[in-house]
């Protein structure tokens, strides 16, 4: 089949659909629903965020250098999409939704509680790239339920996670195989 040439633009998908907590000097909490999230580093492990520069939470991070990426579920959904759709300039959306928070572990933002997975991250680089401030972070801590952890390792078939496609979030379907299931022998 013949293939259409498109104009350049953002169509590396599915993404990860987080919701990532932030705060700012004053100690006001505001949570940011992002799909521009991704890993750079496995040593030490770091990640990334990027943020509108006129977004509500930009400025916190800017400020405290500081955040927490909360990996949400299905049961989080309606939240999540609250949370990526309303600016925290007009309401405080941890009080507005009843979403419980508590101290993160090793920076001073808070971790949604609901969220399975809670990964805080200390900003080391920041990069201006035009429409988007990308927040290169280490991760310092990562804050996982008992009850999905295996062999001190989360287990992420017991979560139901969110993807994000152009404008559509998806659940994560069906395993379709293990890193490396194509060169190993079939017995």
């Amino acid at each position: 089949m013949d293939k259409v040439v498109l104009e350049p633009d953002t169509v590396l998908y599915p993404l990860p659909a987080v919701m990532v907590s932030c705060r700012d000097k004053a100690g006001k909490d505001n949570i940011i629903t992002l799909a521009w999230v991704g890993t750079v580093c496995s040593e030490p492990p770091m990640i990334s965020i990027s943020i509108r520069p006129g977004r509500f939470s930009s400025h916190m991070v800017k400020e405290t250098g500081e955040f927490v990426i909360n990996l949400p579920t299905r049961e989080l959904l309606e939240i999540m999409d609250y949370c990526g759709s309303r600016s925290g300039r007009h309401e405080d959306k941890f009080e507005h939704l009843g979403v419980e928070k508590a101290e993160a572990s090793k920076v001073n933002v808070p971790i949604i509680k609901a969220s399975p997975v809670n990964i805080e991250c200390r900003v080391k680089h920041m990069l201006s790239l035009g429409s988007h401030d990308m927040f290169v972070a280490e991760v310092v801590a990562v804050d996982v339920r008992e009850d999905i952890v295996s062999n001190h390792k989360i287990d992420f078939n017991k979560l139901d996670l969110i993807a994000y496609v152009g404008t559509t979030y998806f659940s994560l379907g069906d395993i379709l195989g293990k890193q490396g299931f194509s060169v190993r022998k079939s017995i």
